[in-house]
């Protein structure tokens, strides 16, 4: 069976663009394949957060995850940081990792761009950790956004290096990998790129019904069209980009008509958007409820978890190990 592997930063709540992302590929995947998911932990102090904010966020995230349905007795739960395997991969990858192949990933300039006061190490070698996470238990296959494309090509880069300096055919290289044709990019409430935590432009999981309501209908929209089939702007095209995933095709189709016809009315699409957003999230906001309460099983989750994740990885560092030429401890 094939193995997958995917993780999530533990910065804050899930919000749709990671549920339609990633999480709602997940919990389809774990029937079909060999399946591990992860809470990125380490990869969150590149923002520096406070110790209770990582606490905090990995039981969050680990709720959201159970409330959207990854049974962890299907695919197994883990903690990044109770893999301290994966820091050792990491090291090595390091190693084979060049300064101008990691300066040109963009990620890394619009983290510069938008961060200029906190351009650190682990910001640069992002996509080392990534690869670790990933190379460690051998993955065919990583659900990813658009936006991580790049990383996951660096990570069949770093594979394919690894395999050619020691004269090997150890590590796989893994393919990015989507249910739907191409990988799904959400797009914000403000119109523009796509919605992430801190561009402030999200619909949370978490989120009541009457703060959903008011985040759908404040999205940013235009004055409508002028002429008959007008092109859309870029943020009438993300506004009809998130209709057909809260609401369908043939809801989007609809008003793409009226719009055509310069008969669109967006309070009244944002209305539907509004409610279908609603009837999706009511069931999944009332298990992240139930969950986050339950201590002890969001602890018995992880401990199992981090077993299985790290008997695998101790596996992997042994061999790698022997590869590169360490003694075995």
């Amino acid at each position: 069976m094939e193995r997958v592997i995917s993780g999530i930063r533990p910065t804050g709540n899930l919000h749709l663009g990671n549920y339609f992302g990633a999480v709602k590929s997940f919990v389809k995947m774990q029937d079909e394949y060999d399946c591990m998911f992860f809470i990125a932990d380490w990869h969150s102090l590149t923002t520096h957060p406070t110790p209770e904010n990582i606490r905090n966020s990995v039981k969050t995230i680990l709720s959201e995850y159970l409330a959207c349905g990854i049974d962890p007795e299907k695919a197994p739960i883990y903690v990044q940081s109770d893999v301290k395997q994966v820091l050792e991969l990491y090291l090595y990858l390091n190693m084979n990792a060049y300064l101008g192949e990691l300066e040109r990933v963009t990620s890394f300039k619009e983290k510069v761009r938008k961060q200029p006061d906190n351009v650190n190490a682990g910001l640069l070698t992002y996509p080392c950790l990534m690869a670790a996470d990933i190379l460690m238990h051998k993955a065919d296959k990583v659900p990813v956004g658009k936006d991580q494309e790049q990383n996951m090509e660096m990570a069949r880069l770093f594979a394919r290096r690894f395999n050619r300096i020691y004269g090997v055919e150890y590590f796989r290289e893994p393919a990015s990998f989507h249910f739907a044709d191409k990988a799904v990019k959400v797009p914000g409430l403000d119109g523009t790129g796509k919605m992430g935590k801190s561009e402030g432009n999200c619909l949370y999981l978490c989120d009541d019904e009457k703060t959903v309501t008011k985040k759908i209908m404040r999205a940013v929209t235009d004055q409508g069209p002028t002429q008959l089939n007008q092109e859309k702007p870029e943020v009438i095209q993300n506004l009809f980009t998130l209709c057909e995933l809260l609401s369908g095709k043939e809801a989007a189709d609809y008003y793409n008509d009226l719009y055509n016809n310069m008969q669109i009315r967006y309070g009244d699409m944002k209305k539907q958007m509004a409610a279908d957003a609603n009837t999706l999230l009511a069931p999944i906001r009332e298990r992240i409820l139930a969950y986050s309460s339950d201590d002890a099983l969001l602890e018995k989750v992880m401990r199992q978890g981090a077993e299985k994740a790290a008997a695998r990885a101790e596996k992997t560092i042994e061999e790698v190990r022997e590869i590169i030429g360490f003694r075995k401890i």
